[in-house]
């Protein structure tokens, strides 16, 4: 027989509750581009219509107050020669007051279309976004190179944090530390003020995540986090606890699930979706609340604030006015919404599912 969602929740509601009080605190009142060692960082970014836009958090321990909707590298931003489409959501998300950008150096395949979009913003407006990309390879080697094409991209000397990329399997973390690992690039590029902090990400299994920021004392985690996300694999009962133990910021991701977790996304076709990397949980019916819904679940837990990757202007400031609007939720809603994803979990966490045999 089922559990019904008040016991289901049972453990949790002490920590979300504390979770819920952190997240209150944590709002706040308020050259040539490459590699080269740099004697010190220019001062963290400021975009001066953040804090009129839109409540604000800190970043962690970084002493960055952060809006608490930040703009995601995928989307509009990873599709091919998208140039007209993605730079004009970036340049709106910027004069809207999003004051922090994510991207990946694996976003919009080997061209990196995500990183040369944001580039060519930031090609001008540099000093108005806290600037984050990631490196998915595992080598000390593969790392540098990659954060050596970003920089070209990204058209700019450093960067504010770069991430290892999609932590899910302990083989992951055992590569990233071993000698001549990724985790050598990091601290090397962060000692030549090249990035300013380091993170880590992932949004397949809690336990790998939780093993390198043991073993390391990361500045930032950015984590799968939506209504679904207790169900299966939740990273909401065992990592949450542990970063927030140890004032990392975070940064909460797949809010919406591609859309899946919505009442207005529609299942493509099977075989499409067979093909695609979301394919890996089929769905087969709509989701179940709304984009405020969404976005007001997971900035409810003791977040500092959510990426999300928008298809078009319209999308960014419906995203800009839900994060305007933000107030916590209370417990008996937040287990609503909770309950209400069960039906669509798998589909909402297609994420969990993927072959990581297939590297």
């Amino acid at each position: 027989m089922k559990q019904p969602v008040s016991t289901t929740f049972k453990g949790r509601r002490n920590f979300l509750k504390t979770g819920g009080a952190v997240a209150a605190g944590l709002l706040a009142s308020g050259a040539m581009p490459g590699r080269a060692a740099a004697a010190s960082l220019p001062d963290l970014p400021m975009n001066a219509r953040t804090q009129a836009a839109m409540p604000t958090r800190n970043l962690g321990k970084t002493g960055y107050k952060v809006g608490i909707f930040s703009l995601g590298g995928q989307a509009a931003l990873e599709h091919a020669n998208n140039f007209d489409a993605a730079v004009p959501i970036i340049e709106r998300a910027l004069d809207l007051g999003v004051n922090y950008i994510d991207t990946s150096s694996i976003y919009g395949g080997p061209e990196r279309w995500s990183e040369q979009y944001v580039g060519q913003v930031m090609k001008t407006r540099r000093n108005e976004a806290f600037l984050a990309t990631k490196t998915k390879e595992r080598t000390r080697e593969g790392s540098l190179r990659m954060i050596d094409k970003s920089l070209k991209l990204l058209n700019t000397d450093h960067v504010d944090l770069w991430q290892l990329h999609d932590i899910g399997l302990p083989e992951d973390v055992d590569a990233i530390f071993a000698k001549g690992g990724a985790m050598e690039a990091l601290i090397e590029m962060q000692q030549q003020k090249v990035v300013r902090y380091l993170g880590v990400t992932g949004h397949y299994r809690p336990e790998a995540l939780m093993d390198a920021i043991n073993r390391h004392p990361f500045d930032c985690i950015l984590m799968a986090m939506n209504a679904a996300d207790t169900h299966i694999h939740s990273f909401t009962d065992q990592l949450l606890p542990l970063v927030v133990e140890k004032q990392m910021g975070i940064i909460g991701m797949k809010v919406p699930a591609r859309g899946r977790l919505l009442t207005t996304w529609t299942p493509p076709p099977l075989e499409q979706q067979q093909h695609s990397w979301e394919g890996s949980a089929i769905a087969t019916r709509p989701g179940v609340m709304s984009m405020r819904d969404a976005v007001h679940f997971t900035l409810t837990h003791p977040v500092s604030t959510v990426i999300v990757g928008c298809d078009n202007i319209a999308q960014l400031e419906e995203n800009v006015q839900i994060a305007r609007e933000f107030t916590p939720l209370s417990q008996a809603q937040m287990a609503t919404l909770n309950q209400l994803a069960e039906p669509v979990a798998k589909a909402s966490l297609f994420f969990r599912f993927t072959d990581r045999s297939k590297g």
